[in-house]
């Protein structure tokens, strides 16, 4: 492990803010809190389930969430005036100031700085941090892809995010990380594939961009479906077995997160092809409030 990618010695907390140096503590607090706001202006189901989180980890999982939303805002930006080769550029030197800060411990751009606190204290390394950057160059050349470059994507851009997670989860248990990593793989897959799903026409139509190989989108059709989300459904199942052996702290969080996207599927599952071709799915906020009372209690009988 290099200096660039090993773990930082435990620091003691900032009263009131778990994981903020308290060497640093306006500096780390304010990259903390723009971390969240991120991760509150992209997604309503994230935001939900990192308030479920442990007050030790969940700072930690927006730091990861946070910069993986900037990179994609980059690749993803819908202004039509922006060039590939000037998002490749702002993408290149994004990466540039991760593996920076990744060596430093600081960053002027406070949501690198979020990451890259994260990033050293629990071991978050290049054979992460890597592809998750190769997959988000990709979106800026590749239009469509074949079961070798999805595989390669989906690890990039899904798996290992969770992979990354699951660092912080275990908080350095190398043996639970090693235990683990499949289901949380497995988990991180299968909330990309279903947002291809439920994104079909936004991709197509908006960024020219088809996802699932040898998919002929315009023909797309209820055969397509339920084949797509039978691959979903087992991530999701392969998934589901591992989250029980997570620490308490991020258990119930990962549970309400997995069960959003069981729904989610399930939905999909229900909608005829050519809707999904035109529309995005979504869960309605009494069902994501009902999952969650579910998952709460649940957890509460365990």
């Amino acid at each position: 492990m290099s200096a660039a990618t090993a773990p930082d010695r435990a620091v003691p907390d900032v009263p009131g803010i778990p994981g903020v140096a308290a060497d640093d503590p306006t500096y780390d607090a304010a990259a903390v809190r723009s971390a969240a706001v991120v991760v509150r202006a992209y997604s309503t189901s994230f935001g939900w389930a990192c308030r479920l989180l442990g007050d030790d980890v969940r700072d930690h999982v927006r730091g990861v969430y946070a910069l993986v939303r900037v990179a994609d805002e980059i690749v993803d930006d819908p202004r039509p005036g922006l060039s590939a080769a000037e998002r490749g550029e702002l993408l290149a030197e994004l990466e540039h100031e991760v593996a920076r800060a990744r060596a430093r411990g600081r960053s002027s751009n406070l949501v690198v700085h979020a990451f890259a606190r994260t990033a050293r204290r629990f071991g978050i390394g290049d054979d992460l941090v890597a592809p998750f950057f190769a997959s988000m160059r990709a979106d800026l050349s590749v239009t469509a892809h074949d079961e070798a470059s999805f595989a390669a994507y989906v690890h990039g851009s899904a798996e290992v995010v969770g992979l990354m997670c699951l660092r912080v989860f275990v908080a350095g248990d190398d043996a639970a990380y090693d235990r683990l990593a499949p289901g949380a793989a497995r988990l991180g897959a299968a909330f990309q594939k279903v947002n291809f799903l439920r994104d079909l026409a936004e991709d197509v139509d908006l960024r020219g961009r088809a996802y699932f190989p040898g998919l002929d989108v315009d023909a797309f059709g209820d055969d397509d479906r339920d084949r797509l989300i039978a691959d979903i459904d087992a991530d999701l199942a392969a998934a589901r077995v591992a989250i029980d052996d997570l620490p308490r702290g991020s258990r119930l969080a990962v549970r309400v997160a997995h069960d959003l996207f069981a729904e989610l599927s399930r939905r999909l599952a229900t909608t005829p092809a050519a809707t999904i071709r035109q529309e995005r799915v979504r869960v309605p906020g009494p069902v994501k409030a009902r999952l969650v009372a579910g998952a709460l209690a649940g957890e509460v009988l365990r």
